[in-house]
């Protein structure tokens, strides 16, 4: 299994137990952080947005090319009482640079992050 993979597997498992120590170690301190309400860098940045969000992130399909990769995940966010939201599907690209995630990017669904990075279908992995 590639460092990147594996770094994106931990990035998953750190941001599902809110556990913003080992995310802080997995992120480059410059991180870039982009999602529907903009672009942000800093690894403050990521901790704070894990924590107000209580978001859930499941894994459900890969694709890679070198240190990037595109996942298409199942994300749950918490309605206001608490309960788990309506799961929905997005597609996030991850960068990875000199052994830390350099760039996260969530898309509403994977043809946007296909575009942006010139993955497709034939860049599919197993994980």
């Amino acid at each position: 299994m590639s460092t990147a993979i594996e770094l994106v597997r931990q990035w998953h498992d750190a941001v599902n137990a809110a556990d913003t120590e080992r995310l802080a170690t997995l992120v480059s301190n410059d991180v870039e952080i982009g999602g529907p309400r903009g672009t942000a860098q800093g690894v403050d940045v990521l901790i704070d947005w894990v924590g107000r969000s209580h978001i859930q992130m499941v894994p459900t399909d890969w694709y890679q090319q070198g240190d990037t990769l595109v996942v298409c995940q199942r994300a749950t966010w918490p309605e206001e009482d608490g309960t788990p939201g309506i799961p929905q599907k997005v597609g996030t690209v991850f960068v990875v640079t000199d052994g830390r995630i350099s760039r996260i990017a969530r898309y509403s669904g994977l043809s946007d992050a296909f575009a942006e990075t010139g993955l497709s279908e034939a860049n599919r992995i197993e994980v």
